[in-house]
């Protein structure tokens, strides 16, 4: 049962107004997509109360700010100050829409810094550990910030781009590496080429894998099967995008569920489609308003992440993680399906070394089949079967399910694309 609202919670909300204040100062009239919107709404920093602000500011959307990029080629007008003084560029994977384009000042940046020094301090890293960051560097924002907060903090860091997943793996073992930053799918794809190479990874140093940029780090079946494949580190858990920061860490307190890092963003949960408030422990949409990265914010920016919110004392809680997009969701034969469910179904096979989801729409009914790479010594025949059998039971649908040979399905170090569309 969730805890009522604390006092504790009362002071933070207290100090959130204050920094939404000093927000709303910078942004107007500097800024010219937020003057037109705040302008429209009566909104100026002597807004009354997060409620008032929440009343009656309009929400941002993806949509929105495609479109504004668009017309106001190529940053948009998302401005607060101009061009010259920003240092930073990155730009959104596109897995959901256009790429946008996100800039930053010095001083913005370092508020995300910060952000992501609260999730390594809640992961209990130190200046002791040695972290590796195992991706290739380029426009996506999250391992940049994760590289640099750690080194701030002290870390040893070894930049793991531009190299193979082998050569990763030495790299851990000889240098004694205590964290490895990474996407679930990843952990998952060096413990597997560490087992073609014949590597012990029962010998490694590593006692934290922290991940992000995919559900599976509070999916239980998942992150089981990352620490089996690890038998030395424990998986923690953390969210973010480009277009506003890192935003959740794992709750230190109980796994399998994320908190919000309240001193940088406004966080509110809303029905997705009538747009009100949802009550504690009922699903609904996470919006945020950015409270300290002021040189490109988003004011009540609907993510379409899917989440479950909980307050316990002055923490805001996402039971379960991100439980799934709005815009994912497929419907087949009247069954609604996030690509979550499936992580759930099949990481407690063991046989299966990954897998791939076809959505066709070759009626007007669209179908799914599913494709199983299964591990080299697998029963590939009854395996199928299982599957087929257990899909069945937990999703009350037959989905066709294909073997293909080892190696087929593609591995990937950033966000995993399993659900394609023929």
């Amino acid at each position: 049962m969730a805890d009522a609202p604390s006092t504790g919670r009362e002071t933070l909300r207290a100090q959130q107004l204050e920094q939404l204040r000093a927000l709303i100062r910078a942004v107007r009239p500097a800024n010219a997509f937020y003057e037109t919107k705040l302008s429209a709404a009566g909104i100026d920093a002597t807004i009354a109360s997060l409620e008032d602000f929440t009343a009656r500011c309009p929400f941002t959307t993806k949509d929105e700010l495609v479109a504004d990029q668009s017309a106001h080629a190529p940053y948009g007008s998302n401005l607060t100050f101009p061009v010259e003084q920003y240092t930073r560029i990155h730009q959104t994977s596109g897995t959901t829409s256009q790429p946008l384009r996100w800039l930053d000042t010095p001083e913005s940046w370092q508020s995300m810094l910060e952000s992501w020094k609260a999730v390594y301090r809640a992961a209990s890293v130190s200046s002791a550990d040695r972290a590796l960051f195992a991706f290739s560097f380029g426009p996506f924002i999250g391992f940049w910030m994760a590289y640099e907060a750690a080194a701030q903090m002290g870390c040893l860091c070894f930049p793991g781009g531009g190299l193979t997943s082998a050569t990763r793996l030495r790299i851990l073992l000889e240098n004694e590496v205590t964290l490895l930053c990474c996407t679930p799918t990843y952990a998952l794809r060096l413990a597997e080429v560490a087992a073609q190479e014949g590597i012990n990874l029962s010998a490694s140093k590593l006692k934290t894998i922290i991940v992000a940029g995919e559900p599976g780090g509070s999916i239980p079946v998942t992150r089981e099967r990352i620490e089996s494949a690890w038998p030395n580190a424990k998986v923690f858990d953390h969210h973010g995008m480009t277009e506003v920061g890192p935003v959740t860490h794992e709750w230190p307190p109980e796994k399998n569920n994320l908190q919000i890092i309240d001193t940088a963003y406004l966080a509110e949960i809303v029905h997705p489609e009538t747009n009100q408030p949802v009550a504690n422990g009922e699903e609904g949409e996470l919006i945020l308003t950015t409270l300290t990265r002021t040189a490109m914010p988003l004011l009540r920016y609907r993510t379409g992440d899917l989440v479950r919110p909980e307050t316990h004392g002055a923490a805001l809680i996402l039971r379960g993680g991100i439980l799934g997009r709005a815009d994912d969701m497929v419907i087949i034969r009247g069954v609604n399906i996030y690509p979550s469910a499936f992580e759930h179904i099949l990481r407690p096979f063991d046989a299966v070394a990954e897998y791939q989801v076809v959505i066709s729409q070759q009626t007007e009914m669209a179908e799914l089949r599913l494709r199983i790479e299964p591990q080299p010594d697998a029963d590939a025949a009854t395996l199928a079967e299982q599957i087929t059998d257990t899909l069945r039971t937990q999703l009350n649908l037959r989905i066709p399910v294909e073997i293909v040979t080892p190696e087929t399905l593609p591995r990937f170090e950033l966000k995993a694309k399993r659900w394609i569309k023929e």
